[in-house]
């Protein structure tokens, strides 16, 4: 199945000069939101996943189907004061400006082999950051699956040491 039909493309949103990679589309087919998930599935099954941890928001649709199929927990990373209990942070870059991502600091149990999901490899700076907070809570990143690469912006450089599956590459 070509997965890429199942993507819109929508210039200038959400500013100027960015071409936004719609996953809407892929989401309201189900055949092909099955696809997808089933490949990052069948990606993840050999490597022993205890917990999927996904940002907000695109990747907790990408990722809960995941953590549900593996029959293993789900963690999301949320912007700051959505989750209610204690949480850890870290600051990061984004293609059109800097962010915060929280995770409660219970969500990773020291040892925990974690897969990170989210729809859209874009600069890393959300990976990366969701990274460097499951790793302080001793998590042990043993996989990074997305939907989209956006290769020209070079966000694999910066997670290449991680082993990392995209589904599509613009």
């Amino acid at each position: 199945m070509n997965l890429k039909n199942y993507i819109a493309t929508i210039e200038n949103y959400p500013e100027e000069g960015i071409l936004f990679r719609d996953i809407t589309p892929l989401m309201a087919d189900g055949a092909a939101f099955c696809h997808a998930t089933h490949e990052i599935v069948d990606y993840a099954k050999s490597k022993e996943i205890d917990m999927v941890v996904g940002p907000e928001a695109r990747g907790f649709i990408v990722g809960c189907p995941v953590a549900y199929a593996l029959e293993v927990g789900f963690a999301p990373v949320r912007k700051p004061n959505k989750l209610p209990r204690k949480t850890i942070q870290a600051t990061y870059a984004k293609e059109y400006g800097d962010d915060i991502l929280t995770m409660h600091q219970d969500a990773i149990k020291p040892g925990q082999r974690v897969l990170i999901v989210d729809d859209l490899l874009a600069t890393g700076g959300t990976i990366l950051a969701t990274i460097e907070m499951v790793e302080r809570l001793g998590g042990i990143i043993v996989g990074c699956a997305f939907l989209i690469e956006l290769d020209e912006l070079k966000g694999r450089e910066k997670i290449n040491k991680y082993d990392i599956k995209s589904l599509m590459h613009f």
